[in-house]
Order: structure tokens, then sequence, then C-alpha cells
């Protein structure tokens, strides 16, 4: 599956994320690497080891990476709706075998959602 988002006017859709939002845990600089060759911009905070270790080495630890605080606060919002699914058993576990039938479940879910607010 390709993300593919259209353009307002003529061409073709946009298949590459302006940014990338994730947790501490991705904050390694493997993945800012990545992100960094592929022109995406990564919105993740610096654990505390690493800024411990930055600064330690003083300017040979170079500058920390940019961080936008606003864009990570709407981080949360995914968040909450993948904890609103998981209220779900089914969804939870995943018991279910086929792919199609754990997808009718999350739809459903999301059906039930959207009628409770």
């Amino acid at each position: 599956m390709v993300l593919a988002v259209k353009r307002p006017g003529p061409g073709r859709p946009r298949t590459r994320p302006e940014a990338v939002l994730g947790d501490k845990a991705y904050s390694g600089r493997g993945n800012r690497t990545l992100l960094r060759s592929k022109r995406i911009t990564a919105v993740i905070p610096q654990r505390a080891d690493e800024i411990g270790h930055r600064q330690r080495r003083g300017s040979a630890g170079g500058r920390p990476p940019a961080f936008d605080k606003v864009t990570y606060k709407n981080r949360n919002v995914v968040e909450r709706s993948f904890n609103d699914h998981k209220q779900w058993r089914g969804i939870a576990t995943r018991y279910d075998k086929h792919a199609a039938i754990y997808r009718g479940g999350v739809v459903l879910r999301a059906i039930t959602l959207w009628l409770h607010a």
C-alpha cells in the first residue's frame, strides 16, 4: 500500500510525507539520517541520555536536532484514537485469523465511535 496524497492542481500525487512524528524510542542517529536523506522532517524528541552525551562533548557534540513542539503536541490525537480502538478486545488482542475480518472489526469500531460522538 502506497501513500498517495492528491495535489490541488494537475500533477502526480505526493508520495513522501512532509514530516514523521515519533516518540523518543525512534530518536537514534540511524533514523534521523535516513529521514534526512529522504528530505523528511523528523519531529522526534531527544532522549535524556542523548542530550547528556552531546552536552558532555561540548562544542564537539554539535547542536541539537531541530524539534517542533507544536507539531509534536498534535501527535496525541493519533495516540488517543488508537487507544479508543483498542478498547475492543478483538482489536487489542488480534484474535482474527484473516486480515479482512480484522479490518471489518476496526471499521465497525470506528463507526461506533463516530455514532457515540
